[in-house]
């Protein structure tokens, strides 16, 4: 299954590289940095709740944006009142509307003049409210120009987005009597969600680091054996490990990283409104994760079921099969498959953290960092592109490049299937907290590479190097979490935060222990040759 593993490598090295840390709920256009506040114009930004009623019954609820001008939304929906929705005439409401409200809330057009100047003719007209239709899918921060002095409003004043109005439009030209309530809930400080999502990320890092380490130890083991049975002619023919089944990352593919990341996330960014594109997508994930769940599982039941995993049977282009991975094969299809049909379901999460996990502990195992300078180079290119693409790209794109292919924004979709999210269980706004796979992979590699070195090093678990990478690496999501509550749900580029944590600790420890020069260049203990060792004992014995 050599073809199957190399094929999942490359995809998750050009693929499922990088994404960020965030929150998704709800879309919000415009930098808040060019939007100061100042009297009558200081309200937070915060998402809204339009719930409607269509002639008595409960129809569609909508989310819309507050503005910085206006009162204050309500928090709690029992103290919202429903009223009356009517449109406003002229629909724009730059001029005064023709007939006088009593009370009632206004939906009017946005364009021809300022926020502000709708707001105040809505507000004189005897409007309750003022809703405001985006002329886009997305949600845009009302906001005050410089130069206006006419802030004193007193009613709320709303922003949805175009589909939004598109429909509350229909039903109120088709006479239908509309009714609104209007209301912003607060989200959680911290949501059940985000635990579980730590739990799954260093969880994922812990499993994959063992199975690392352990295929590294078994090669180290039956190497020695080699090399003791074999003669001096025979010695140069052993490498330094098991080649076949690893891929060790160089120094010319650590720096190619941020260049082939960038690209890719550049074509996802571009393409991934194009329904074909997407499912590409899927289809690569899903051809992915069917060899990472297959090999998780073919080594799990090996230990069961050893004589079935040891008989092999040729097959045309895969090579040498084992029957035991031939058994495990349709389940680990069947269950792709499934996820890729009911992937927009509200379990569809399920199958993709399955699959998702199962690919990152797969490649874990396959590729290795050789030393701590390889490590270091590949982390370091990660650091700058994840703060390049989450944050520099808003200047050159007008959007945070990384969050929008993140969610999925222009796909359609609930967000790109390269991610561990779950469902935000109590944020009344919904959405999911979603981690990407290289926020787990790119500093596990590092973890793997610490309790390798430890196991070959024979060092215990506080006096190794992989206990504190393990908890650094955990300090260093559990920051970004910190940090992505106090952004107000805003994406966090988590690299930002990990790398400094996981590498810092390496190199700091490693310097105090005397053990950065080997960890920086070779990687690997100092081990005695058998032939050396049992020419020692030799020696020894015909001296006493």
């Amino acid at each position: 299954m050599d073809f199957l593993r190399i094929t999942s490598v490359i995809f998750i090295c050009g693929v499922l590289l990088n994404f960020p840390a965030i929150v998704t709920a709800g879309d919000i256009v415009h930098d808040d940095d060019l939007a100061p506040k100042k009297p009558g114009c200081e309200n937070d930004f915060v998402l809204v709740k339009v719930q409607t009623w269509i002639n008595g019954e409960e129809d569609a609820e909508f989310v819309g944006v507050g503005a910085r001008f206006g009162t204050t939304i309500v928090s709690k929906e029992k103290n919202a009142q429903q009223t009356p929705l009517t449109l406003s005439d002229p629909r724009d409401c730059c001029k005064p509307p023709r007939k006088k409200l009593s009370g009632e809330v206004v939906m009017v057009d946005r364009g021809h003049c300022k926020f502000t100047t709708k707001a105040n003719n809505a507000e004189a007209a005897g409007a309750s409210a003022i809703l405001i239709v985006n002329n886009q899918k997305e949600l845009y921060k009302m906001v005050c120009d410089p130069g206006e002095t006419d802030l004193d409003i007193h009613i709320p004043a709303v922003m949805l987005p175009q589909d939004a109005g598109i429909t509350l439009n229909k039903m109120l030209l088709n006479g239908s009597s509309v009714t609104v309530q209007l209301y912003s809930p607060k989200r959680p400080v911290v949501d059940i969600a985000e635990v579980f999502l730590w739990l799954m990320a260093v969880g994922t890092i812990l499993c994959g680091s063992y199975w690392s380490a352990w295929s590294a130890r078994e090669a180290a083991i039956e190497q020695d054996k080699l090399l003791k049975d074999a003669s001096e002619e025979e010695l140069p023919k052993f490498g330094t490990g098991d080649s076949s089944t690893v891929m060790d990352i160089n120094m010319i593919s650590a720096v190619l990283f941020v260049v082939v990341a960038s690209c890719f996330l550049f074509v996802l960014y571009k393409l991934m409104r194009f329904t074909w594109f997407f499912e590409i997508l899927v289809v690569l994930f899903c051809i992915g994760g069917v060899e990472g769940l297959q090999t998780c599982l073919v080594a799990l039941l090996a230990r069961w079921f050893k004589p079935t995993g040891e008989s092999y049977i040729k097959v045309p282009i895969f090579g040498a099969v084992s029957y035991l991975t031939l058994a495990v094969s349709p389940f680990c299809i069947t269950f792709a498959v499934v996820w890729a049909m009911y992937r927009n379901s509200s379990f569809g999460w399920i199958g993709q953290d399955i699959l998702g996990i199962a690919l990152i502990i797969t490649v874990l195992q396959i590729v290795r960092i050789p030393n701590l300078k390889v490590g270091s180079v590949l982390l370091g290119c990660a650091f700058i592109y994840d703060i390049f693409w989450v944050f520099a790209s808003q200047s050159l794109f007008h959007e945070s490049v990384m969050i929008v292919v993140a969610r999925g924004d222009k796909s359609g979709e609930d967000g790109i299937p390269m991610l561990l999210k779950i469902p935000r269980l109590f944020d009344p706004w919904g959405g999911y907290s979603i981690i990407g796979f290289g926020d787990i992979l790119l500093p596990g590699l590092l973890v793997a590479f610490s309790l390798r070195y430890d196991w070959l090093a024979k060092k215990n678990l506080r006096a190794g190097y992989f206990l504190w990478a393990m908890i650094a690496y955990g300090l260093g999501l559990l920051i970004t979490y910190v940090a992505l509550n106090l952004m107000d749900g805003h994406g966090q580029p988590a690299l930002l935060y990990i790398v400094p944590f996981t590498l810092g600790t390496f190199l700091m420890l490693g310097r105090k222990r005397g053990d950065l020069k080997i960890l920086w260049t070779k990687g690997e203990p100092e081990r005695v040759c058998p032939h050396v060792r049992l020419e020692s004992i030799e020696e020894s014995n015909r001296e006493g």
